[in-house]
């Protein structure tokens, strides 16, 4: 029969005792830790089949909302490439508290094109022998810039406490859709200034030049008004 002082470190060593909510997700943790860094460092050959990553596709089919007959034909196109360094600021709250700033880099292209059907019947003239034209279009402008996202990124973004706060109830939080909007205006503007529509301008006088020498016109003078 045991004594009451048998019994005190039995009783001592089972208080002691790691009680289960504990060991059952510890031992968890270190499945899950062991199972990563196997798949990370394959330590495992095919563990990757079994615990990689897949990707579906649930996308709907694509709808047809408008379809429009275009007569510009393009002269010219430019590849361009911005750094974009927006910030946003609170007046009355330091920078740590509220405020953004991202570094982005954008790549886009812009492309000019004549609008050939602007060109009414009063616009172009033909001689009687019918080997000389002289046809007078509109000047060259410029598309939309199209931004590359395969070459468009984020190189760093700054948060203030608010803001990431904020981004963690957003269903957007790493939207990017403002600094874009401004990388498509510098595009656009370095577009302007590189002299790409007088470009277009001369493609399109030597495209009609030579498709209507190959109709038998022998002088063929192109204007821009």
């Amino acid at each position: 029969m045991e004594t009451s002082d048998e019994k005190l470190p039995r009783a001592r060593a089972a208080r002691r005792r790691t009680p289960w909510w504990f060991t059952v997700p510890a031992g968890l943790l270190v499945l899950v830790v062991l199972f990563t860094v196997a798949a990370r460092f394959d330590v495992v050959p095919g563990w990757d089949d079994v615990f990689g990553e897949e990707t579906r596709d649930h996308s709907g089919p694509a709808l047809l909302q408008s379809i429009q007959d275009l007569s510009r034909y393009e002269g010219a196109a430019g590849s361009y490439q911005i750094v974009v360094d927006l910030e946003k600021d609170a007046k009355f709250l330091p920078d740590a508290i509220r405020g953004t700033r991202t570094l982005y880099v954008a790549a886009g292209t812009v492309s000019a094109y004549v609008d050939l059907g602007k060109a009414g019947p009063k616009d172009v003239t033909v001689n009687e022998d019918r080997t000389a034209a002289v046809i007078r279009l509109p000047r060259a402008a410029l598309g939309s810039p199209a931004l590359d996202p395969e070459r468009s990124y984020a190189v760093s973004k700054q948060r203030g406490l608010l803001d990431r706060l904020g981004d963690l109830f957003s269903d957007n939080p790493n939207d990017e859709r403002a600094v874009q909007r401004l990388a498509a205006q510098r595009i656009g503007e370095a577009a302007g200034e590189s002299g790409l529509t007088a470009r277009a301008e001369r493609n399109t006088t030597a495209m009609l030049k030579g498709l209507l020498g190959s109709l038998g016109f022998e002088q063929v003078t192109v204007s821009y008004v």
